[in-house]
This record gives structure tokens, C-alpha cells and sequence, in this order.
């Protein structure tokens, strides 16, 4: 049971309001959308309406007293369904709300005025049908759009190729071809299949190198239990290198002791390694081709923006890193970049990072890209460069929370490296 203090039940209560107002606004529509249907259509249609507000009302009531981590597979599914349409209700909600404004203002100056009733707009349709029915439309297409991003978005696999030049790079690197894949969450997937689509994806690419760039888990080492061959497919002639996301380290879960905690996380350590995946934990190596070297360093989380914890250690990582010409970092959390390799860390060529996943919704068109992740965090999708660094912020191959994709699909990226 969860305990509240003074300053979270105002922002709790708002809740049910939220979700009565949504749903009383979504019927009144769709009695006003219906008015001139069949009587027996009308009623199977308000039947389902009556059948979805008590699914969510006694789902949402669920979802607060039932622990996530202990959630089923298709508890988390309908869950997110019931979510997303009441989501999307809630667009119904921003309809309808300013016209019941417009009325309550008419009201209070004609005192029930036949004239406002009477409006009606073009063809002979009320106005209050009218806009019903914009409201219905702008609730229905997002929800089709959402639930779609569950069925397909979410193994939309796209391979992003992207250049990176320097002159710092050595002669033999030129054409180095890096694969990078992050945040898979392997707890959200309901089989391995899935996965093991994405990963033939990557093998497909002919990487000299293979790097994952954290949260192979959402909370426990557990979820991985099935997926160990397919973890063991990734393979290249210059090694497979991981690092840990904020979500492997178990700080989302309730524990029964700190040891237990700390048990999940040498599990997840074990994982890495029985896939033969180098785990990088503040440490660097040296990669050598044709008798040249640069280094690879890998942290563990350090997170700049919204109060994620600082466990990786740079000074650790760079240490000895000196002699080499060209240096990769692989720090999970983008806003890393901003907050101290730029600024303690010039010599940090290349960063690659995941977590933001886009958000897993927005628009990528070409000439524009938009997610509300980018109020979160500055950079977020893509190559960023800055003077003479680079990051690059994986989309992610999984998914968290909503169980799908929509507009931002997930990724696996293809970095080259060019001498110039």
C-alpha cells in the first residue's frame, strides 16, 4: 500500500477527475453522434460505450493497486489498450469542453435563449452534432493509429546508416563499420521471435563492431530467461560491447533487501556474458586494425536530466586513454554529452547513446522530426555534432510502458566511420 503525503494527493486526485470527464464527455458525444441511427444500432453502440467506461474505470483502479513489475503479459496488454483509449477520449474531452463554456456563458446572459439551441451550421446538422461528430472522428483515428503502433509499429525494424567523419580517425579505421542497438527491454516482448527477427537485421549489416547501449531489461534479470540464444547471435570480428541502462540496475522494483538487489544485477551481469557480450563498466579497451588503435570506453548510467542516478564513473573509464586517436564512448543516457563529456571531455570523439526511444511516438518526415521528448531531452533522435564531437542517440529496438510504436519505429544504426 502507498503512502501519500499532503503534496501528491492534489496531483492523485486530479485523476479520476480526469478520467470521469473524459468518459462522460466520449458518451454524451457518441449519444449525440448516434441520435438519428436505428434504435437497436443506437443501442448495441451505447451498450459498448457503457462496457468500455466500466473496463476502464476498473482496469485504471486496478493498474494503482497491482504492482507494475508483477503485471501479466495480458494484463499489460489490454491495460495499455484501455489506456490508449482513454487517451484518445481525453482529445474528445478538449472538443467538447470549450462549447459547453460557449453554452454556460450563453446561458447566463439569455437564460435559456432558444437561439443558442437553435444554431445549426451548413447541410441543416446542429451545431452540438457537429461537433460531436469532429469528436468522435479525433477520438477514434489516434486510438486505430495507437493500436496499430502495438500490432505492427513495434517490430517496424528501420536500419539508420550514418557517416561519421574526423581526421582524427587512423587510415585503417576508414570504413569501419559500427552496429549499434539499445534499449531492448527484453521484459516487454511476449516470445523471443521478435527479437530474433531484429537481430538477423543486424547481422545482416556486416559489422566490424557490435555495440548495445543499455537497458536489456526492464527491471530483472529474469525477463531474459528464453532469449539466451538469441542474445548469442550477435557476433563480429572485433567483439560485441555493452554497457548497463538506468533500467538494468533494478531501482524500479521493490526489494526485499539490498542483497537480493544486488543479486539481480550480477545475474544481468552473468547474462551479458554467457551471450558473449563485453560489459563495459567504467573501463576502456583498445581496438586495433592493420596495426592501428583507438578506444572504446563504456560507463555505466549517468543520467544528466530528470534525477536518474550517476553511476558511471569518466574519470575511470578515460584513464590511459591518452595515446589513442580516436575515442568512442558508450554512455547510455544522451544528456551525458551535454552535461559533462563536453564539457570535462573534449577528446571524446564519438558518443553513442539510447534511453529517450523517441518517446515511441512522433513524426519523422523528411526535412522535419518531432517527438514530446524533445522537451525532455535536447537531443533525442539522430547525429548531433558540436565543434569537433559527435553523438548519436539510438531510437531504440524495445519498448516500455505503451507496447508499441507509432511515427518514431525502432531502430537499429549503422555508423561508418570516414577518414578526412
Amino acid at each position: 500500500m502507498c503512502n501519500f503525503d499532503s503534496s501528491m494527493k492534489p496531483g492523485f486526485l486530479l485523476i479520476p477527475v480526469i478520467i470521469i470527464l473524459a468518459e462522460y464527455y466520449f458518451f454524451q458525444a457518441m449519444k449525440t453522434f448516434s441520435q438519428d441511427f436505428q434504435p437497436l444500432t443506437k443501442t448495441v453502440i451505447l451498450y459498448w460505450v457503457y462496457g468500455l467506461l466500466a473496463l476502464d474505470i476498473g482496469l485504471t483502479i486496478t493498474s494503482f493497486i497491482y504492482p507494475p513489475p508483477n503485471w501479466h503479459d495480458a494484463f499489460r496488454l489490454i491495460l495499455a489498450v484501455v489506456l490508449i483509449l482513454l487517451l484518445c477520449k481525453i482529445f474528445c474531452f478538449v472538443f467538447l469542453f470549450p462549447e459547453d463554456l460557449v453554452r454556460g456563458v450563453r446561458w447566463l446572459i439569455k437564460r435559456f435563449s432558444s437561439s443558442g439551441e437553435a444554431a445549426v451550421v451548413q447541410g441543416g446538422i446542429s451545431r452540438a452534432k457537429f461537433i460531436s461528430q469532429l469528436a468522435v472522428t479525433f477520438t477514434v483515428i489516434p486510438a486505430v493509429g495507437f493500436i496499430y503502433g502495438m500490432v505492427r509499429g513495434a517490430y517496424k525494424y528501420r536500419v539508420h546508416k550514418v557517416k561519421v567523419p574526423s581526421s582524427k580517425i587512423p587510415d585503417a579505421f576508414h570504413g569501419y563499420k559500427i552496429v549499434q542497438v539499445s534499449d531492448i527491454h527484453t521484459g516487454s516482448f511476449l516470445d523471443n521471435s521478435a527479437l530474433s527477427k531484429a537481430f538477423d537485421i543486424v547481422m545482416q549489416q556486416g559489422a566490424d563492431l557490435i555495440l548495445f547501449t543499455g537497458d536489456l531489461v526492464n527491471n530483472k534479470a529474469e525477463e531474459t530467461k528464453g532469449f539466451e540464444e538469441v542474445f548469442s547471435k550477435l557476433k563480429a570480428p572485433h567483439g560485441v560491447y555493452s554497457v548497463l541502462g538506468n533500467h538494468d540496475y533494478g531501482d524500479y522494483v521493490q526489494w526485499d533487501s539490498p542483497e537480493e538487489k544486488r543479486k539481480n544485477l550480477e545475474a544481468l551481469k552473468d547474462v551479458h556474458k554467457s551471450s558473449g557480450w563485453r560489459l563495459l563498466m567504467n573501463e576502456h579497451v583498445p581496438l586495433e586494425k592493420d596495426g592501428q588503435k583507438i578506444a572504446l570506453l563504456g560507463i555505466e548510467n549517468w543520467g544528466g536530466n530528470m534525477h536518474f542516478p550517476k553511476y558511471g564513473k569518466m574519470d575511470l573509464a578515460h584513464k590511459g586513454t591518452e595515446e589513442y586517436p580516436f575515442k568512442i564512448l558508450m554512455s547510455h543516457d544522451p544528456s551525458h554529452w551535454e552535461k559533462q563529456v563536453q564539457i570535462e571531455y573534449g577528446d571524446i570523439d564519438l558518443t553513442l547513446s539510447g534511453h529517450t526511444h523517441g518517446m515511441q511516438f512522433g513524426i519523422e518526415i523528411p526535412g522535419f522530426k518531432w517527438s514530446p521528448v524533445k522537451y525532455f531531452y535536447k537531443q533525442w533522435a539522430g547525429l548531433y555534432k558540436q565543434e569537433n564531437q559527435f553523438l548519436y542517440v539510438n531510437r531504440g529496438l524495445g519498448f516500455l510502458g505503451y507496447p508499441g510504436r507509432l511515427g518514431i519505429w525502432p531502430e537499429i544504426t549503422v555508423i561508418e566511420l570516414q577518414k578526412v
